[in-house]
This record gives C-alpha cells, sequence and structure tokens, in this order.
C-alpha cells in the first residue's frame, strides 16, 4: 500500500502545489490547458526538475530539493500511461509488455514473458500477443500499453488522457479495464482528465489546478456537485457566480445585483461564497419578466449549442471575466424566442433553484 505526496515548485512554468493521495486511491486532475497538469505528471515521474519541494511515495523519497535527492525516471516504480500509447514497433505485443516487467522488477526473460501474458489477459488483450503494434487498434493500443505499465509493478501510475481520441464504446470499455486493476493492489493513481466520465467512473477525489496552484480540492461527489471554481462549475455543467456572502441568504457578487438562494452553510457576511444552479433552471425572456423569478440579469448571447432534445444558451462573459452563464430550453422556445448570437435577453432563476456555499 503506497501512500503519493507531492509538494512542487517549477518557477519557469509557474507550478506551486502541494497535495497527496493515499494509498488505493484514484485521483483525477482537472484545469484549464495550460494550467500545470501535464508538468504536474511529469514532476512525480522524474521528467521535470523541481526548484523547490519533494515527493515521496511510501516510504521512499523520489525527489528532495533540499537534500538533493533525485531518483532516476527508471527507478521511481512510477508507471506513465500517456494518450500516445508510445510502444516498442519493432517488438510484438508480448515482447512490448515483458519488457515493462524486466525494467520494472529487472526479472529473467522466462519470468518477464510470464508475467507479460497475465497482465494481458488482466486487460482482455490475450489474443493480441504476437501482434506488432502496427496492426492494433486505437483502443487495443491503449490496453497493451496499459499492460506494460503495470508489468513494472509501479506504486504509482500516472494517467495522462489515456482514454482521449478513443471512440465511445473503446473508451467505455478501457474505463472498466481501469476501472478493475486500480481497484487492487494498493497501488495510488493520479489522472489528468477532460472528460466527465472519467471522473464519474474512476476519480475518488478531484483536484482543480489553475495558474499553477491548486483552486479546490474535495471528493468527485463535492466537485461536481457543489463546485467552487469556475473551471469546475463548467466540467459538471452548473452555472457558477462569484462573491460574497450578505444578508438573508443572498450573494453580491460584480453583476451589482443580490442574488437570492438558500445557504448551503452558516455564512458570515462578507465571507467569500458561490452561487451555484443548473441551466435547466434558468428561463430565457426577451423582455424582462415580472413574477416569482427574484434572480434576473441581462445578458447578451454568445452561443447556441444543440443538447439532445434541446438548446443551450450560453450568455457572454460575466462581469468578472467568469465563464458566461448557460440556459438549456426546449427547442421550441429557442423557435418562438427566435435566438441568435448577439441577442441581448434576459436569463431568471428562482432563489429556491440556488444554492449559495462557502467558497473553498
Amino acid at each position: 500500500m503506497t501512500r503519493l505526496q507531492v509538494r512542487a515548485v517549477v518557477e519557469k512554468r509557474g507550478l506551486d502545489l502541494e497535495f497527496e493521495v493515499a494509498a488505493g486511491e484514484v485521483l483525477a486532475v482537472l484545469g484549464p490547458n495550460g494550467a500545470g497538469k501535464s508538468t504536474t505528471l511529469h514532476t512525480i515521474a522524474g521528467l521535470v526538475t523541481l526548484d523547490a519541494g519533494r515527493i515521496q511515495a511510501g516510504d521512499r523519497v523520489l525527489t528532495d530539493v533540499a537534500t538533493g535527492v533525485q531518483v532516476p525516471t527508471h527507478a521511481r516504480r512510477v508507471g506513465l500511461l500517456l494518450q500516445d500509447s508510445l510502444l516498442f514497433p519493432h517488438l510484438s505485443v508480448l515482447a512490448n509488455v515483458a519488457f515493462g516487467a524486466r525494467s520494472g522488477r529487472r526479472s529473467g526473460r522466462r519470468d518477464a514473458h510470464e508475467s507479460a501474458r497475465n497482465w494481458l489477459a488482466e486487460v482482455d488483450a490475450t489474443e493480441l500477443a504476437d501482434r506488432r503494434p502496427r496492426r492494433l487498434s486505437g483502443g487495443q493500443a491503449q490496453r497493451v500499453a496499459l499492460a506494460r505499465a503495470l508489468a513494472a509493478d509501479p506504486e504509482v501510475l500516472l494517467l495522462d488522457e489515456p482514454m482521449a481520441g478513443l471512440d465511445v464504446a473503446v473508451a467505455a470499455s478501457m474505463r472498466k479495464v481501469l476501472r478493475r486493476v486500480l481497484a487492487r493492489g494498493g497501488r495510488c493513481a493520479v489522472l489528468i482528465t477532460h472528460d466527465l466520465l472519467d471522473v464519474l467512473t474512476l476519480a475518488d477525489r478531484v483536484i482543480v489546478i489553475q495558474d499553477g496552484g491548486i483552486a479546490e480540492s474535495g471528493s468527485a461527489a463535492e466537485i461536481l456537485t457543489t463546485p467552487r471554481s469556475h473551471f469546475a462549475a463548467r466540467f459538471a455543467g452548473v452555472n457558477l457566480i462569484a462573491g460574497s456572502a450578505g444578508s438573508g441568504g443572498a450573494l453580491t457578487s460584480a453583476w451589482q445585483l443580490d442574488w437570492h438562494g438558500t445557504p448551503a452553510a452558516e455564512l458570515r457576511p462578507g465571507e467569500a461564497a458561490v452561487a451555484v444552479f443548473s441551466p435547466s433552471a434558468v428561463s430565457v425572456y426577451r423582455e424582462a419578466p415580472h413574477g416569482s423569478p427574484r434572480n434576473t440579469v441581462a445578458v447578451t448571447i454568445a452561443e447556441l449549442d444543440s443538447r439532445g432534445p434541446g438548446i443551450r444558451v450560453r450568455a457572454e462573459e460575466q462581469p468578472d471575466g467568469a465563464s458566461g452563464l448557460a440556459a438549456d430550453i426546449t427547442s421550441e422556445a429557442a423557435a418562438e424566442l427566435r435566438l441568435a448570437p448577439g441577442d441581448a435577453v434576459y436569463f431568471s432563476v428562482k432563489a429556491a433553484e440556488v444554492a449559495i456555499h462557502p467558497a473553498r
């Protein structure tokens, strides 16, 4: 059972963060492009040098800038699975996986091949043993790459968008394999992804990296149901407005109006807070509505997207530069309103649909 502890500072890439991954836990790392997600994985793998910090897996120190410790990549017992499988084209599938076994355990040829066959069976790829990589589909190549990584007996498994580029059915099958192998052995895993399904099916906990630091962290359920950062909110498909707590369950924001809702926890006036609500709770009007909705803002439509039987209406950026609010309406309502990008409309949401949380 191996716990991973990371404190990493890479000045030229603006990275400065600290986190832990418990033994047997899968940590999903989310964030916009350029936030520092891949750099984080590369520091753990020893591919990027730290300016300050310490990385430890179990009782083994992999990197310690203060004491000059820097374990070479090949000796870290850290497996890295990328979007590109990077299989050796001149070796058979069996030989590729056996290479992982020999490099990780320093085992002999016979033991390495036995281990390779076991791992190919584990990832449902036994029938591929004699093929060369050029004869594999994308999903088959990723299964083989996973078998090779696991054959090296890593204590930590790093997954950098391994399902990206796979079609829906193949990605679903790959997730099933990953879920099975990650559930055993006590190794921890760090998963970079842009796919909500990866988080739902594989992750125990989530951190959101923004501008090289951790914007929020929590269980997968917490991040997806009550996000506290704009990136996590858009990832989870909900609206988020940042501001400060007012009186009576209100949130004061850059909109220069109070958003009314239900406080999910006790909030002190002036405390940083966020309002969260579903796009399906938002109504769209051409004229300012009258009646029950307490939260109404004037917005300009940025884009319209088809969402199954309905339409998602995305507004331009919020006054503080955050992602624009979204409303999900029926196709009939969109046709009746004759909506188009650039149109000025009103978004309204009832106070009962708005949850107000302390900001992390």
